[in-house]
């Protein structure tokens, strides 16, 4: 019963996935991201995905394989600035973009996995995300309406599991993992090490076993840098 979240191949792990499924993926930039669930899911070919991720990677890594495979037909995400395909797919028409700000993002996906279909918020309230949401008014202030966030699937990057699928993050490979792991029906994690059941603290774990389905192993992370800066000494 213990082993029974322990997936040995990330081909199997996938396997559930069809087109037209809609996938909360975890990650911020290159950081936390799921690669090799990405990877693999490439691989598949699965198409007309509706992916809901804070970025879509950049052109060559990340998310952006799939774009430049052309399996995602929609994006939910707050930040598209470090990929060229995916401005070339949305203004050609391919690529259908929903932009929500960062904190409102973080904040459906959170509502979505907590059960709450729907939450008021200040945010673009006077702008076009306001457009066609409703809004209410409270102590004299304006709030729109926001629809919380679930998907059929969350891929998700831990740094350790145990057998149970009880998970930890890493540092700010953190950032948006645990949220995405409470919105998704079924939830995969790929993590860098597994540990037996007991020996994780339980004042440790972030995402307990409960959110998780299916856990996989994963080895040799490049651990990309998304945008290398370089500060020039003056001497």
């Amino acid at each position: 019963m213990a082993n029974s979240k322990m997936v040995q191949s990330f081909k199997d792990a996938i396997n559930d996935v069809k087109d037209g499924a809609r996938i909360v993926v975890g990650g911020f930039g290159l950081s936390g991201i799921p690669e090799k669930l990405i990877l693999a899911l490439k691989e598949k070919g699965t198409k007309n995905l509706t992916i809901i991720s804070n970025n879509c990677g950049v052109d060559d890594w990340g998310l952006g394989l799939l774009l430049a495979n052309k399996q995602i037909k929609k994006m939910i995400s707050s930040y598209v600035g470090e990929n060229k395909i995916f401005e070339q797919q949305f203004l050609s028409g391919e690529l259908e973009v929903e932009l929500v700000p960062q904190g409102t993002l973080a904040e459906r996906i959170r509502a979505g996995g907590a059960g709450i279909p729907g939450f008021y918020t200040a945010t673009g309230i006077g702008t076009p995300i306001a457009e066609g949401k409703e809004i209410k008014v409270f102590n004299g202030r304006s709030y729109l309406l926001e629809e919380g966030i679930t998907a059929d699937f969350a891929f998700i990057k831990a740094w350790k599991s145990d057998k149970l699928g009880n998970l930890v993050y890493r540092k700010t490979a953190r950032n948006f993992n645990p949220l995405a792991a409470m919105a998704g029906k079924i939830t995969i994690a790929e993590v860098e090490e597994i540990v037996e059941t007991g020996e994780l603290d339980p004042d440790e774990i972030h995402t307990p076993s409960i959110y998780v389905q299916k856990v996989l192993l994963g080895t040799d992370y490049e651990k990309r840098i998304e945008r290398r800066t370089v500060i020039q000494s003056v001497q």
